[in-house]
């Protein structure tokens, strides 16, 4: 059996990351229809529905480079989700000694030393200065 399967699977997409995100997506949502009752739950019911038929289709198709272009969007589109919350977990952890600030002119993160008081600070990407208090 275990055979057969894996010759039907020959030449297929199978489970990448955006399959295993949207399975994820549909246990949230069964949840929620669950919790929520019948009128709303309703229309969870059927997102699970859709969000199953496209996973499946996903998963079977044949069509290898539009299914590895689709999951390569999905992997950017959440490592940028990621790394920003990187970025404000190391702000966190540096909020002690450093204050950051936002450059106006190209929104460049800026880092500065606390306890300095009023201080001019100069953005080292595009040069621009601006008064700020440490």
């Amino acid at each position: 059996m275990k055979e057969k399967v894996m010759q039907f699977m020959i030449g297929r997409n199978g489970n990448d990351d955006l399959n295993r995100f949207l399975l994820g997506a549909d246990l949230v949502l069964i949840l929620l229809s669950i919790v929520l009752g019948r009128t709303v739950g309703r229309v969870f019911s059927a997102l699970v529905i859709v969000l199953l038929a496209i996973t499946y289709y996903r998963m079977f198709s044949r069509d290898l480079m539009r299914r590895g272009d689709e999951n390569a969007k999905y992997l950017r589109m959440r490592e940028r989700v990621l790394s920003s919350f990187r970025v404000r977990k190391e702000q966190w952890a540096q909020r002690k000694d450093f204050k950051f600030f936002v450059c106006p002119a190209c929104k460049a993160t800026l880092r500065v030393p606390k306890g300095r008081g009023k201080i001019k600070i100069v953005c080292r990407k595009c040069g621009h200065s601006f008064m700020g208090k440490s």
